[in-house]
Order: C-alpha cells, then sequence, then structure tokens
C-alpha cells in the first residue's frame, strides 16, 4: 500500500533534475510541496506523463476515477496492483495511460504488536538520489456537467524484504505491498507501453530503497 507520501521538492529542484519544463500556462501556486501527503486528501502532486514529454504536470490528483464513478470512488484507487491492472474494471481500461509520480519519500507504518496498538512509522527513500518516482497510471475525462477530471493512482507490487518488514500489517494474510520504486532513469521505461507492466513488479523490478524510523 501507498497513502502517505511527501515532496518537498521546489520547482527548480525538479526540472533540474528531470531535465524538465513546466507548461506555458503553469500557476506557482498549483506546486504542491509537503513533508507529509495524505492521499485520501486527493492532492494534485507533480507528475510526468506520458503524453507530455518533457513536461511536469501538475493537474492531477491522486486517486483514479474511472468513467462513470462518482468523486467518492476515488478512496477506494489511490493503489492499483500491478499484478491485476488487465482485469479489475477500474483499471483495465487505464493499463496503458503511464504516468511517473514525483516524490522524495513516502510513509508506512510497521506494526509492533499483533493488534497494532503499538506502530513505528518509517520513512522510505531511495538509494540512488534525493528526488525519484513512483509508477502511476491515469484517467482523464471530462463529465456531464462539463468538469474536468485528471486522476491517477500509483501501481503496487508485493515486497522486498525491506518492505515485508516494515509493512506487516497485512502479514498475516499474506497481503504486504509496496509502491512500484522506479529507479533513477527508468521514468521513460514505464511510461513505453512497449514495455508490460509486470517488468516492474518485484522481483523481476528490484528497487532501490531504504527504510527508516520517521518523527
Amino acid at each position: 500500500m501507498c497513502n502517505y507520501t511527501r515532496q518537498s521538492q521546489t520547482i527548480k529542484s525538479a526540472n533540474d533534475w528531470f531535465k524538465t519544463a513546466l507548461p506555458d500556462d503553469f500557476n506557482e501556486a498549483d506546486w504542491y510541496q509537503s513533508n507529509f501527503i495524505n492521499g485520501f486528501s486527493h492532492p494534485n502532486i507533480p507528475i510526468l506523463h506520458d503524453r507530455h514529454p518533457g513536461q511536469i504536470i501538475t493537474n492531477y490528483t491522486w486517486g483514479l476515477l474511472p468513467h462513470g464513478r462518482s468523486e467518492d470512488f476515488r478512496k477506494n484507487t489511490l493503489n492499483a496492483r500491478v499484478e491485476t491492472l488487465e482485469d479489475k474494471p477500474s483499471f483495465t481500461n487505464y493499463l496503458n495511460n503511464r504516468c511517473c509520480i514525483i516524490t522524495d519519500g513516502y510513509y508506512d507504518w510497521h506494526w509492533n504488536d499483533e493488534k497494532g496498538k503499538s506502530k513505528t512509522k518509517y520513512q522510505v527513500n531511495s538509494q540512488e538520489a534525493e528526488i525519484f518516482c513512483l509508477a502511476g497510471i491515469y484517467n482523464s475525462f471530462t463529465d456531464p456537467a462539463g468538469k474536468v477530471w485528471n486522476t491517477y493512482s500509483i501501481a503496487t507490487t508485493s515486497p522486498d524484504p525491506t518492505m515485508k518488514w516494515v509493512h506487516n500489517r497485512k502479514a498475516m494474510e499474506g497481503d504486504e505491498r509496496m509502491p512500484i520504486m522506479l529507479r533513477t532513469g527508468d521514468e521513460q521505461a514505464w511510461m513505453d507501453v512497449k514495455n508490460h507492466p509486470l517488468d516492474f513488479a518485484y522481483p523481476n523490478y528490484q528497487p532501490s530503497l531504504v527504510a527508516f524510523p520517521a518523527d
């Protein structure tokens, strides 16, 4: 699972790192920065978009909204299991709509006892760089009332040993998860639909991550 992230990078640092530019109609107020982002608030975290090469896009919100669903449905689609993207009605039509969510960390909680009465918050970072991306899929449409919906989900996979230990809440059910952390330079590979999403599933694809207790 991945419901809480951080995006504390400045516009300049993100553009410099990804060698991108902002759209001509960019409004600086749209640049979302926070050390703690709650996905259930459906923020518009900046992304890289397969149909806008060379730009950072800031008008997509977290929680993919499929066609024909109500706004509240987004709380169910913060994450999308990469193994079932082709099968789930909420995601199958958007399998080839690829994006990369810009971040500099995400959070998960380790349960210190069976019922989670004691928990330790962990921050997960890339070992390669201060800024990185999580793999995602998106949808974009205009509803009958004329409102434009630009939304995305973060793709998740089975955990590596580190995240299997950290995200132990559902260990008894065998349902530990982690977001797909893209290695530096693999952003375009994820967004290239010639590459199957499962090519980025663990253990086919090995993340470069480190987790440590967070305040």
